[in-house]
């Protein structure tokens, strides 16, 4: 009878401990979903930079090119 005991009391602990807290690891969850999402927005905005600035850089050398034609006519 003291082993069924001992060994309910083994399985009741088990199952507190393996619950854990459940709203610390939704707090983490959140808190990463959040750190995950600004990630994605900083290298969609610094794609997005680099776009403009590579549309910017062609449009330059298209200017230029124009100029160079239009002088050397």
């Amino acid at each position: 009878m003291k082993k069924l005991v001992l060994m309910a009391v083994a399985i009741v602990a088990v199952s507190f401990a393996s619950c854990g807290n459940k709203a610390a690891d939704a707090a983490k969850a959140t808190a990463d979903s959040i750190r995950i999402a600004d990630s994605i927005a900083a290298v969609e905005a610094a794609a997005l930079e680099a776009e403009q600035a590579a549309a910017a850089a062609a449009d330059s050398l298209n200017a230029d090119s124009t100029a160079t034609e239009t002088v050397a006519e």
